[in-house]
């Protein structure tokens, strides 16, 4: 691939993980500094509904360092300063490591109750934590690749460090189309149980998605891509509301700008070669032609 290509590709990711951060950012600090919505906004992270459960409550504020104000404003300041950053192409490689690992956190992090049979009388996450967080699971992934890549074109980066050269689509693309089938794969097999997405759209459509976005390749994976962006603008639609302000309407959809890059970049460029269904067809048939007993059957 060229580097002009892979310039391209980072420039995309970039853009599209940058609005995550911008919208997210700018929405939560908004609530946090008018002292009309800031309890609100704390007590909707510190809840049963929250995104922080009880481990993680005692781990930051049992010193009486850090309050859940405090800590929410900071992160959401690092949010929207470096949704600015990426978007500008400034530190890329260092805020895509970071990202990567912290973007888990809140997988980890979150409450949830999936005991069989057992209520613990509030409400709660009753899916896996994985799954309600599947998308932060594929920006993770996304911030990978674009870590690999580096800043790329129209970066603040490209004029100060030298880039990313001969560059294994195949594994980059790899990554990336796992990640966001990830996604899919959620949305298509589990969309309906609690605070799983499902974009808006039909199981079967979703499901589809996710099985070409992992095995296929070629013109099937590029239009798989296409489909994928489709889809992200369909829910965004469906998403607007004109009884919300502009900032709340793209918090509701902030996830679906970066899963709409990463489908563009498949559907420009596909996904590479490595494990779809031909590549794995094609290890398996010389796996089982070098087996010992067929080289001894051919000897024979």
């Amino acid at each position: 691939m060229s580097q002009r290509n892979i310039d391209l590709i980072a420039l995309i990711l970039r853009v599209g993980l940058g609005l995550v951060f911008l919208i997210g950012g700018t929405s939560k600090l908004n609530l946090l500094l008018d002292s009309a919505t800031q309890a609100g906004m704390v007590a909707n992270y510190m809840g049963t509904t929250g995104y922080i459960n009880e481990l993680f409550q005692d781990y930051l504020f049992s010193g009486g360092l850090l309050t859940p104000w405090s800590f929410l404003t900071a992160l959401s300041a690092f949010e929207l300063f470096s949704g600015i950053a990426l978007i500008l192409g400034f530190m890329v490689r260092p805020l895509a490591l970071l990202y990567a690992f912290m973007l888990w956190s809140f997988v980890v992090s979150l409450p949830v109750d999936t005991v069989p049979g057992v209520s613990v009388g509030v409400k709660t996450y009753t899916s896996p934590a994985i799954f309600v967080q599947i998308r932060d699971i594929t920006l993770s992934g996304m911030m990978f690749v674009l870590f690999n890549l580096g800043a790329g074109l129209k970066s603040i980066d490209q004029r100060f460090t030298k880039q990313v050269s001969n560059v294994d689509w195949d594994s980059l693309g790899l990554l990336l189309r796992f990640s966001l089938g990830l996604t899919f794969v959620v949305a298509g097999f589990f969309a309906g149980y609690a605070k799983i997405p499902s974009f808006a759209t039909y199981q079967l459509i979703l499901a589809t998605i996710a099985l070409l976005l992992i095995f296929a390749e070629g013109p099937v994976i590029k239009a798989a891509g296409i489909a994928c962006v489709i889809v992200m603008v369909w829910f965004i639609l469906q998403k607007i509301s004109m009884d919300k302000t502009l900032i709340a309407n793209l918090n509701g959809f902030k996830r679906e700008f970066a899963l709409a890059a990463a489908g563009t970049v498949i559907a420009l460029f596909g996904g590479g070669k490595r494990f779809t269904l031909m590549d794995l067809l094609q290890r398996s048939k010389g796996y089982f032609s070098s087996t010992p007993s067929n080289k001894t059957l051919a000897s024979n």
